[in-house]
């Protein structure tokens, strides 16, 4: 493993350690890239303020931050700034106009709220409601073609313990939607290494048999966490028993 794209800060609110201690981290594993994605602000109406990510006022310093490290470290190791984003339609055109003011890569995408995060579900969240699923896939499915994301992070989130065939129905549509647009699905470390319900084996025997591209990351929400050599382990098993195309790098996609 030479590269992760997913890594977070403190702007989260719950994510620990400085952004330097991240980078010497990945240094010490050995990586040759790291990607900042940390949970991207939302312009939301009406006031409402998020728990799980930082303010749009907010996005200066993190940027500025990731660009001085980027510099401080370039002969060490290749820094990346990007944003981890929920595809909520209502809010997405601000959010664009807002990211068009800083040079972010790349956007992955996580969706953690079906809906949207002010009085939707989380994705999570242990459910039988098949239309909950149906539309989880169609959302994500709808952002996967807007062509603004590089990677599909953590894409089993979406906990449906109903019936198994209509979860084999509706993931094997959504995998080949990201086929189709050539976006790899990403192998979460974090839920590996905290036993979740993620990854969640029967949706990458799909993937395997769509012969979708998959990436590592390790969703680093602790200097500690970058490098995962156990879940690494746990995450090569899969790639061999499923058959699934790895792939060591992400082609990054500008989002605006």
């Amino acid at each position: 493993m030479i590269a992760n794209y997913h890594t977070h800060t403190w702007r989260c609110k719950h994510a620990f350690g400085r952004e330097r201690e991240y980078v010497e981290q990945a240094i010490a594993g050995g990586f040759k890239i790291l990607g900042f994605s940390d949970h991207t602000p939302y312009p939301f109406p009406d006031g409402y303020v998020s728990g799980i990510r930082m303010a749009v006022s907010q996005l200066e310093g993190y940027v500025d931050t990731v660009l001085s490290l980027k510099e401080a470290y370039k002969t060490d190791i290749d820094i990346h700034l990007g944003l981890e984003v929920e595809y909520y339609l209502p809010y997405f055109s601000e959010l664009l106009r807002i990211v068009a003011d800083y040079p972010v890569e790349y956007f992955l995408l996580a969706q953690h709220f079906v809906g949207d995060e002010k009085d939707g579900p989380y994705s999570g969240r242990r459910t039988k409601d098949a239309d909950i699923l149906r539309t989880y896939c169609r959302q994500t499915g709808e952002a996967l073609e807007t062509g603004r994301f590089s990677c599909f992070a953590h894409p089993d989130l979406l906990c449906f313990d109903g019936d198994m065939a209509v979860y084999r129905e509706e993931m094997r549509r959504l995998i080949r939607r990201a086929k189709a647009c050539k976006i790899p699905l990403e192998i979460n470390f974090l839920g590996l290494a905290e036993g979740r319900h993620y990854p969640y084996e029967p949706f990458w025997e799909i993937a395997g048999e769509e012969g979708c591209e998959v990436v590592f990351g390790a969703d680093a929400h602790s200097p500690e966490t970058v490098w995962l050599p156990q879940a690494h382990a746990e995450a090569m098993r899969m790639v061999e028993k499923y058959g699934l195309c790895l792939k060591d790098t992400l082609k990054l996609r500008r989002p605006v």
